[in-house]
């Protein structure tokens, strides 16, 4: 008998799994809603163009070679990336009291973040958001903490942010708790507290000394900001919090496949870097001995050179763009065909996802029926909407809630 043969087979990941059934499937009016990928208005994936020239300057470069980086990365890029996030005139920065690693994207961030916390803070409780990204549990479960709790966040009923309950669960959070915060579009439901009640949040965490980590994985993405988009994080080091921001450079530069990350950590002072970055430089020899040179080789050159950076913003103001578009899109749609419930929500979000507020037997329907592909929660993916696309699904997520699709066996193109 093999030593494998108890090992018993894992559960599928959904949105994986979601993305090979869309392949799969030959239906001609098929979508795919479930990946975090931009698409652009023809549906398929977009090299940004100035990370293409740039990706031509990098390989026609003589000089460039293929020798291993740096435990904790390029330091063009981890200096480019805390800056990014924390601001050119930042306090911190110019205090030596911030600095980054380069890491396997944002995961990768998560993941050393989550092991220095355990093994040099003796952290062992976490708080992620209900709901939240699905990877945070088993990242901090797989780390070695013992205590994986949620706070509320979502309000089902009113499709809103569920902010008195949020503060009423992280005021019974033990001091030095981990506390998980999205930076900016909220991933699953694209709802954010707002300046004020980050605020609030600061006040509550400093009043009982809990730990912030901004998971940043959409910055400039979701608005077209990116100094917008990170004044959450920004306003709790200008409080004064020490604290940890894990970046992915995934979306907001479409290097999905680079895994291109930063863990920006902030002190009180400049005198406890040196050794928390050697502890973190070995967690990282420990993991992965160090990073990929070609995406943060991409990221270092567009952020430092000025003209390429404006391409850049160019090209994060159209995604963000076209994902608004597409809000206001199927909103009107669906109120226009008169679909029930109220659908402001969708335009109310921000960034990647719209969490639909759809329950599993309507995406059962518009899997099975109409082979629109998306979460069994409703989040969606809003890139994945087109305009060609984006009234097929109005009509079809009308169909699942009042119930009248048709059978799945049914040619539902012609349905419609």
């Amino acid at each position: 008998m093999s030593i494998y043969a108890d090992v018993p087979k894992g559960p599928a990941i959904e949105v994986f799994a979601l993305t090979q059934a869309f392949k799969d499937d030959s239906n001609p009016n098929k979508v795919n809603l479930s990946v975090g990928a931009y698409r652009t208005d023809a549906g398929v994936p977009w090299v940004l163009p100035v990370v293409r020239k740039t990706e031509i300057s990098i390989a026609s470069d003589e000089q460039v070679n293929h020798e291993y980086l740096p435990v904790t990365g390029l330091e063009t890029f981890t200096n480019a990336a805390t800056e990014l996030v924390l601001g050119a005139d930042s306090p911190a920065i110019k205090e030596n009291r911030a600095f980054g690693v380069q890491t396997i994207s944002g995961t990768g961030a998560l993941r050393v973040a989550a092991d220095f916390l355990h093994t040099q803070l003796n952290r062992n409780v976490v708080y992620y958001s209900n709901p939240t990204w699905e990877n945070h549990h088993k990242i901090f479960c797989d780390a070695g903490f013992t205590t994986v709790k949620s706070y509320r966040y979502w309000d089902q009923n009113k499709r809103e942010l569920d902010f008195k309950n949020m503060l009423a669960d992280l005021n019974d959070a033990p001091p030095g708790a981990v506390i998980i915060l999205h930076a900016c579009a909220h991933n699953p439901t694209g709802i954010d507290p707002t300046q004020e009640q980050w605020t609030e949040l600061a006040d509550l965490m400093e009043k009982k000394k809990l730990f912030p980590l901004f998971d940043s994985a959409y910055q400039g993405f979701a608005s077209g900001d990116p100094d917008r988009d990170a004044w959450a994080a920004r306003y709790f080091v200008q409080r004064g919090f020490e604290l940890f921001i894990c970046q992915s450079f995934a979306k907001n530069f479409g290097l999905y496949c680079e895994r291109t990350g930063n863990l920006t950590v902030v002190q009180k002072n400049g005198a406890t870097k040196a050794a928390v970055h050697s502890q973190l430089t070995l967690l990282i020899r420990g993991q992965y001995s160090n990073p990929p040179a070609y995406g943060a080789r991409i990221v270092s050159k567009v952020l430092n050179t000025p003209e390429l950076r404006k391409e850049w913003m160019a090209s994060i103001q159209a995604m963000s763009s076209r994902i608004r578009e597409m809000r206001t899109a199927l909103r009107d749609k669906l109120v226009a065909l008169g679909t029930p419930g109220t659908w402001d929500h969708i335009v109310n979000q921000i960034g990647m996802f719209s969490y639909t507020g759809l329950n599993e037997s309507h995406v059962r329907v518009l899997i099975d029926q109409y082979h629109i592909y998306l979460l069994k929660t409703g989040r969606i993916s809003m890139s994945g909407l087109n305009k060609g696309n984006v009234e097929y699904v109005a009509k079809a997520i009308h169909a699942a809630v009042t119930g009248s699709g048709e059978s799945a066996s049914c040619p539902c193109e012609n349905k419609l």
